[in-house]
């Protein structure tokens, strides 16, 4: 990467190898100035998939058949999921049941995603939607505690399947990769479990569901945060409850996975505020994704295309030049869904610039003068929610 490259992307030190910079969540460059996370990847060449597979199977036949479902797949509708639970039912021919914690921001072409995928591989389905209202005081908590006003779809994401698990008794559940693919609290040569300890350490922001009340005080109760609590150790205990990332098992690329259930069940992609096109398989079922990247672009310098561009280096697509040119393109453009949000939290955009700068991760320093303005998605105005 040539010193204009460096400009282009905000004088961050950045991989020798990817263009992941220096304000990522848990890198480490090494001597050569690799990060970690490329390093993990180079341990995802070595082991032995096929041995894996075994492994996979072995553990799939202790719960086949035991009860009303064999599994639970934790469901959102975008590629990873989506392509485990097909996965799960054609390769592994498991009975699931398919839980999703509705965080009240689907895309319309993701509805129809979902209703397709569940028609087509014949599956129960099983969807939760937290309290609108409690929803809206958690987002705009959690943006000014943590500059992240996802913790009611993280939190309930990951705890409330598994809320379903100790409730119906199905011991078993499939995630889709493992989270050694874009950061390294894990290593590929972990069969990665998503257990409290995952929960806590990155997934809650920190922040569990008895810490949320006490900072909303009177406005919640425990009941209304039910939802967003990982249940008891010694009711998963009890039920000797597996929870694991299919990924662990099996080699994951997410280009090739979309390619799957593209053809297959007939899932489709959709554009994404901030990404290039040619990942039209990217976080294309959240309404807010343009704002949470965004967010993360003010306080870290860098957002999405970073990230995808770096898997494609990784993975011999791409090379660091032109990932440069389309970092340079993409990121760091205001979405027009900001304005959406801003009225469902109820902040201002200067409140929101406020919040946002004082979680900055240094030595990056966001100047909102240069921004440019993004284009608006062709679903934002079927979007329902109205103040």
């Amino acid at each position: 990467m040539n010193i204009e490259d460096t400009k282009i992307l905000n004088n961050l030190r950045r991989c020798t190898r990817c263009v992941l910079p220096e304000t990522h969540e848990s890198v480490i460059f090494d001597k050569e100035g690799v990060c970690n996370v490329c390093r993990n990847s180079e341990v995802k060449k070595t082991i032995d998939w096929k041995a894996r597979e075994k492994e996979l199977h072995e553990l799939v036949e202790q719960y086949r058949g035991k009860g009303v479902y064999d599994c639970i797949i934790p469901f959102s509708g975008g590629k990873d999921s989506t392509y485990t639970l097909w996965y799960v039912v054609e390769r592994l021919k498991l009975k699931p049941l398919v839980v999703s914690f509705d965080h009240g921001f689907y895309r319309p072409r993701t509805v129809e995603n979902n209703e397709k995928t569940q028609r087509t591989l014949g599956v129960d389905f099983l969807k939760f939607r937290s309290d609108w209202k409690v929803v809206r005081l958690l987002m705009k908590e959690a943006l000014k505690r943590k500059g992240d006003f996802d913790w009611h779809a993280h939190a309930g994401s990951f705890a409330y399947p598994m809320q379903i698990a100790v409730k119906h008794k199905i011991p078993l559940l499939f995630w889709g990769e493992p989270s050694a693919e874009y950061t390294a609290y894990y290593n590929y040569n972990d069969t990665e479990e998503v257990d409290e300890r995952r929960f806590n350490r990155f997934v809650n922001l920190g922040i569990t569901a008895e810490d949320m009340q006490g900072f909303l005080k009177d406005k919640v109760t425990a009941r209304d945060l039910d939802p967003y609590r990982y249940p008891a150790l010694q009711d998963l205990k009890a039920l000797n409850v597996r929870s694991v990332c299919l990924g662990s098992y099996i080699p994951w690329d997410v280009k090739k996975n979309s390619d799957i259930i593209s053809k297959k069940i007939g899932w489709q992609g959709d554009h994404v505020e901030g990404v290039p096109p040619k990942y039209y398989y990217e976080k294309i079922e959240y309404q807010l994704q343009g704002p949470r990247d965004y967010l993360k672009f003010i306080k870290r310098g860098y957002a999405r295309t970073t990230h995808l561009c770096s898997i494609d280096i990784r993975n011999g697509r791409m090379t660091r030049g032109e990932a440069a040119k389309l970092i340079r393109k993409y990121e760091g453009k205001r979405p027009p869904s900001l304005d959406y949000i801003l009225k469902i939290i109820g902040i201002t955009e200067k409140e929101w610039r406020k919040i946002a700068v004082s979680h900055t991760v240094p030595p990056y320093k966001h100047d909102f003068s240069k921004e440019k303005n993004d284009k608006m998605l062709w679903d934002m105005k079927l979007w329902d929610w109205k103040p």
